[in-house]
């Protein structure tokens, strides 16, 4: 049994976001903030970066959302994770940041978050305006969306029913054309070849995430938008695409092998034919003969 190609995720970070040195920067989407820089976002309110922390440090533990009750995980949040929900895209404000965070709501909880972002050297304006739509995806740390697209990605290849689809689609789109068989089989490989690189090019994404933040791959120019992508959905983008086309790699896959099948049955039915051919004339030479 032929083996299937396996498609790998994006390298991403432990969803339980292990401590690495970071060597004094904070991520942004436009690259790294220096300490002491005072960078404006894009809402031209300015986010001030003291310098008081490392960015790789744990500002708070965070239980998640899509946890069963029974099985409830908590999610380090880190420093920069803290930046980079502050900064563009999402600038998020006080109420927004707080609801990542879990913290209970109260009279004084947006002044009690500022206070506790500026004892870690971040200052958020009062009054601040998110930039970005709300999604189902701003309301999860960063730990838990890399996790939620680990194991869609597992279900993506172990559950997904790609054969039972190519088998289906063989049925209502069945040809008995060897040239029309051909031109389908070519049309499938040039479809995986398209796939193939625009997966390689996901693959290669090394946008910020969790305490990493790794040495780019790519051209700053196509970069620069994957990780915009990875910051507006906290990293379970780029990967969730991946296992999607993983699953249609692995149904295409299996029309090949529907249409390799039914060439081995036509050319198996062709050499009947011609051995039961070949037979009749042999027969009918030899009734020539005895006449």
């Amino acid at each position: 049994m032929q083996s299937r190609p396996k498609y790998i995720l994006m390298p991403m970070v432990n969803a339980e976001n292990i401590i690495e040195d970071t060597n004094n920067y904070i991520a942004d989407s436009h690259g790294v903030i220096r300490k002491g820089i005072r960078p404006k976002t894009e809402n031209g309110k300015e986010l001030i970066i003291s310098g008081i922390t490392s960015p790789g440090d744990i500002f708070c533990s965070v239980p998640g959302r899509l946890s069963l009750l029974s099985s409830t995980s908590k999610y380090k949040v880190t420093v920069a994770e803290v930046q980079r929900r502050l900064s563009p895209p999402e600038c998020l404000n006080a109420s927004l940041l707080g609801g990542v965070l879990r913290r209970a709501k109260s009279k004084n909880g947006g002044r009690s978050l500022r206070e506790k972002l500026d004892k870690i050297g971040l200052s958020l304006p009062a009054g601040r305006r998110k930039a970005a739509n709300v999604t189902l995806l701003t309301s999860l740390v960063e730990g838990e969306a890399v996790r939620l697209a680990r194991d869609y990605g597992y279900l993506c290849e172990t559950e997904f029913p790609g054969r039972q689809c190519a088998e289906y689609n063989s049925r209502q789109y069945n040809t008995q054309d060897p040239s029309e068989l051909v031109t389908r089989k070519n049309m499938i490989l040039a479809t995986k070849q398209i796939l193939k690189e625009f997966m390689d090019l996901l693959n290669q994404d090394r946008s910020p995430l969790g305490n990493t933040r790794p040495q780019t791959i790519l051209e700053p120019g196509i970069q620069r938008h994957l990780t915009h992508f990875s910051l507006i959905t906290h990293g379970f983008g780029s990967p969730a695409i991946v296992a999607s086309l993983t699953a249609v790699q692995n149904y295409l896959n299996e029309m090949l092998k529907v249409i390799d099948k039914n060439f081995t049955s036509q050319n198996t039915q062709v050499s009947s034919a011609n051995q039961v051919d070949v037979k009749s004339k042999l027969q009918e030479k030899d009734d020539n003969i005895r006449d």
